[in-house]
């Protein structure tokens, strides 16, 4: 049940502009708020598609000078923030836009606090740090899963200490997003899949994290619904624009839900993953959500019902709903063609530590299910020995 009398603020600055060829309205929206140089963040995967010269030729016809930084590594880098950051300021840009997945956006939302601001990226991790100099950001997503296009955090990765943290504050919220389904149509098959699942861990963990809310309650569960509905379909029929548009519209509502409530224990895996082993973040949430959600199940049978029933799923008590909702979660992973754990080369040597940087992340404390080192520990056991 939704608990009316929890105190809570829903906090949401990011103008939205979703649509098919949205993005050509990009320049003019640029141009509205007095800026006329931006620098263009993205990553080496993007440069030569046919959209990003499309946007840059729009920049260039609008008359908005441009350069463009496309070095952004998967599970972005402290040294791609600093890099970018100095470029910024040689070559005096008002702005930034980030084009691609969460990697160049979160990177954005970071370069955005430390160009004007200075210093470490790290330094920020302390959000009373961010200042209220931060730079205007647009973001342009170009996969159906992370929903960084809205939310108010960046994680970045300390290429030293092998540690994913977490930039976060209202301040960093892009000014606008442009989200145009029709970018995500060149994905593969492979990246479909994981981003998708990585949505859809958004939208489980955010309706069922301690610190939810009725707000992101709602757009969590609608989210769970779209994604239910199309991940399969934009996965094998990739050039379907109704189940693309489902999964666009479906990441960013999970987006919303997650950045008003929190992630939970699959994150804090798939962070502490991406830190020491620089495997993608989509994949170590999609690998980790099955068998994460069995594991708390004890714990949110009411919340996992609910998510049955936005999903479709008949069922009797909520317990039944409950384990339901677990095996289509498993369904879909599969269905997908997602690797298993052991797939990603994790030594169990490192399980200690794994699971020791997991219990001690930021949204530990909202799993649903009481979490200690000892409990990762045996996640991560049970992960490598799981077949989905």
């Amino acid at each position: 049940m939704t608990d009316t009398g929890k105190s809570f603020d829903f906090i949401f600055p990011t103008e939205i502009r979703y649509g098919e060829r949205i993005i050509t309205e990009l320049p003019k929206r640029i141009k509205a708020d007095g800026i006329s140089s931006v620098l263009v963040i993205t990553d080496p995967g993007l440069k030569n598609q046919s959209f990003t010269g499309e946007i840059l030729n729009s920049l260039k016809a609008g008359n908005i000078r441009y350069s463009v930084y496309d070095e952004v590594e998967a599970n972005p880098k402290d040294f791609n923030v600093q890099s970018a950051a100095a470029l910024i300021n040689e070559q005096g840009a008002e702005a930034l836009i980030a084009l691609g997945g969460g990697s160049p956006i979160d990177c954005a939302k970071a370069v955005a606090i430390v160009a004007p601001q200075g210093g470490e990226v790290r330094e920020y991790e302390d959000s009373s740090r961010i200042g209220e100099a931060v730079l205007p950001l647009y973001t342009v997503p170009t996969t159906a899963g992370t929903g960084s296009e809205v939310t108010f955090s960046a994680v970045i990765t300390d290429s030293t200490a092998r540690y994913k943290f977490t930039v976060k504050s209202p301040r960093v919220a892009p000014r606008a997003a442009f989200i145009d389904p029709l970018l995500t149509l060149s994905m593969p098959p492979a990246l479909s899949a994981a981003t998708g699942m990585d949505a859809l861990t958004h939208a489980v963990e955010a309706f069922t994290a301690r610190n939810a809310n009725p707000l992101s309650d709602a757009s969590a569960l609608h989210a769970i619904g779209l994604i239910n509905r199309s991940l399969t379909k934009a996965v094998t029929s990739p050039q379907d624009k109704e189940s693309r548009g489902g999964m666009m519209l479906g990441s960013l509502l999970a987006g919303i839900a997650f950045s008003h409530s929190d992630v939970a224990a699959v994150h804090c895996l798939a962070e502490a993953l991406g830190g020491m082993y620089d495997s993608p973040h989509g994949v170590c949430n999609a690998v980790a959500l099955p068998v994460v959600m069995e594991y708390n199940l004890d714990y949110a049978v009411d919340r996992y019902a609910r998510i049955a029933r936005e999903m479709d799923i008949e069922f009797g008590d909520s317990r039944e709903g409950a384990r339901l909702a677990v095996e289509r979660v498993k369904q879909l992973a599969s269905d997908v063609g997602l690797p298993q754990f052991r797939e990603l080369g994790v030594r169990e040597s490192d399980f200690p530590e794994l699971a020791e940087k997991s219990a001690c992340n930021g949204s530990n404390k909202d799993n649903p299910r009481p979490m200690k080192k000892e409990d990762y520990l045996e996640l991560l056991r049970i992960l490598q020995g799981n077949t989905i």
